[in-house]
């Protein structure tokens, strides 16, 4: 399906249609059929067996490490190097939950851990978000890959509000693996995207405001990256 050059309006003043947006967000890889609507509400247990679950995870993070494999010669210098993923993790059990540093990562979190160079995503915050629909486990990842890469670069690129920058990248790669042709976006995907940024409200550390900033900022930051591409998210003015 055909991506407008121009996010609709409903990101750029997605918080009118917050209550209302109710279309299933199905980005999948290019050929794929689409699901028909969102997962029910799913135990732990059922998404751990659930292999359409495993594959969108697999999926998204192919998309996005695609993405910047493909253009990162066109936008930085060096070579790229993909972090590690670690990926899902429980973090119920700090057993086996991974290590950043001397620290174990948040339950209900998901992170990119410099000291590792590597991203993970605890089941929990996947399993919920997943529930509602795959454009979740898009996100998530995207997001958690955008922090990787701002850690590879000048400190001076970093913006100080380095989570909204982070959905900034978040969108450049989702919207540029679009163009790409690598995922597709369907009908009603992009006010999914608006309900799925409402749904990470400040519930979970993952979307705490005070750490990503209010809804309405984050739909903002990753409309400049869907409609710019990856140099809007470095914008000094």
């Amino acid at each position: 399906m055909h991506l407008p050059r121009r996010l609709p309006a409903a990101l750029a003043l997605g918080l009118t249609l917050l209550a209302t947006a109710a279309c299933d967000l199905e980005i999948a890889p290019a050929g794929a059929a689409p699901r028909g609507s969102a997962a029910p509400r799913i135990m732990m247990e059922e998404t751990l067996d659930d292999p359409e679950f495993r594959e969108d995870l697999r999926t998204a993070e192919q998309v996005v490490n695609g993405f910047w494999a493909r253009h990162w010669s066109e936008l930085f210098t060096g070579a790229y190097r993909p972090p590690t993923v670690v990926g899902l993790y429980d973090g119920r059990d700090p057993a086996t939950t991974p290590m950043c540093g001397d620290r174990p990562l948040e339950r209900n979190n998901a992170a990119y851990c410099p000291a590792g160079d590597y991203v993970a995503w605890d089941i929990t915050l996947m399993r919920n978000g997943y529930a509602r629909g795959d454009a979740w486990v898009y996100l998530v990842i995207a997001h958690e890959w955008g922090h990787a890469i701002q850690d590879r670069l000048r400190r001076d690129l970093v913006s100080p509000a380095a989570e909204l920058q982070a959905d900034c990248l978040a969108g450049a790669t989702l919207y540029g693996a679009a163009a790409d042709g690598a995922v597709r976006f369907e009908a009603g995907d992009e006010e999914e995207v608006v309900r799925s940024f409402r749904v990470i409200g400040d519930d979970v550390p993952w979307t705490k405001p005070g750490d990503h900033g209010s809804a309405a900022e984050r739909l903002r930051s990753f409309e400049r990256g869907g409609d710019g591409g990856v140099n809007a998210c470095f914008r000094t003015t």
